[in-house]
């Protein structure tokens, strides 16, 4: 491509094509210097050569007016060198600010990304984030045969914490309830707060629904497992139970709706018949 006069540039171009020529006339600078070094050796060793022969005075006067002229040319050029380094470094700053702002705007867009895709209290995936993963299961299963298990799970009687000791509380309470989830998700799997006190757990390649079962005790137990919260700064000791419904990929649905909706009405099976957890009909 060939850059003329008038053509429009981006700005980084631009930048670039302005850095390069300051350093061009850095290189121009150092002949110059280069050169005037070579100049002013030859004028010290013909002083030299007067010193020693004893020449005639006029002929030691004009080497020494030579030397003149040239540190004279000399400071000329330490002069252009010091504009041509005051120059750059005004570029350096210049593309360190860019730069700055660059990740200043990357990290922004990226933190926008990230809540836009999370909940704001417990930093869990939220409910799209959670979708897109479960489509993204669907694949993963089509292609290895693979059966999912979907966990719809609910706090018992999460409102009485609301209602007793304020949402301030409730809120400890889910974001306590969410990393135990979180310190407990094998690493292909994901856990997602739904929304309220409702939470999607999705196990990938699930050898037998006795495998399910297991995994769904072992996290009741750990979100009953009793804990501290402050209220109007005294310790409590809160124990919370849940109510887990499952559903499993493709026995019953294929797609997010129905394997949601199918978990969901196992969930609330299992609330009445306070039978901890209950598999989709």
């Amino acid at each position: 491509m060939k850059i003329g006069p008038n053509t429009d540039l981006p700005k980084g171009s631009e930048r670039a094509l302005s850095l390069t020529k300051v350093l061009r006339q850095c290189e121009d600078v150092e002949v110059l210097v280069a050169e005037s070094v070579r100049n002013l050796s030859a004028v010290d060793s013909a002083i030299k050569q007067c010193l020693e022969t004893r020449a005639a005075l006029p002929a030691a006067e004009n080497a020494l007016r030579s030397s003149e002229a040239i540190q004279i040319d000399m400071q000329k050029a330490s002069e252009k060198l010091s504009a041509v380094v005051t120059a750059l470094k005004s570029e350096v700053r210049e593309r360190d600010m860019l730069d700055l702002r660059f990740a200043a705007a990357v990290e922004q867009e990226e933190g926008g990304r990230h809540a836009s895709l999370h909940d704001a209290l417990t930093g869990m995936p939220n409910r799209a984030l959670f979708n897109d993963r479960l489509e993204h299961g669907f694949a993963q299963a089509r292609r290895h045969g693979w059966t999912l298990a979907l966990m719809f799970m609910d706090l018992d009687d999460f409102k009485t914490i609301n209602d007793r000791y304020g949402h301030d509380v409730g809120d400890s309470v889910l974001q306590t309830i969410a990393r135990r989830l979180q310190d407990n998700t094998r690493s292909d799997d994901t856990v997602s707060r739904h929304g309220g006190d409702e939470f999607l757990y999705l196990a990938m390649d699930i050898k037998n629904e006795a495998n399910i079962s297991f995994m769904a005790e072992k996290i009741i137990k750990e979100i009953q497992a009793p804990f501290n919260v402050s209220v109007r700064d005294v310790d409590t000791c809160l124990s919370i139970k849940a109510s887990i419904g499952i559903s499993i990929f493709p026995k019953h649905g294929t797609d997010v709706d129905t394997l949601i909706a199918s978990a969901d009405r196992a969930m609330y099976r299992a609330k009445q018949n306070k039978s901890g957890y209950s598999f989709a009909q």
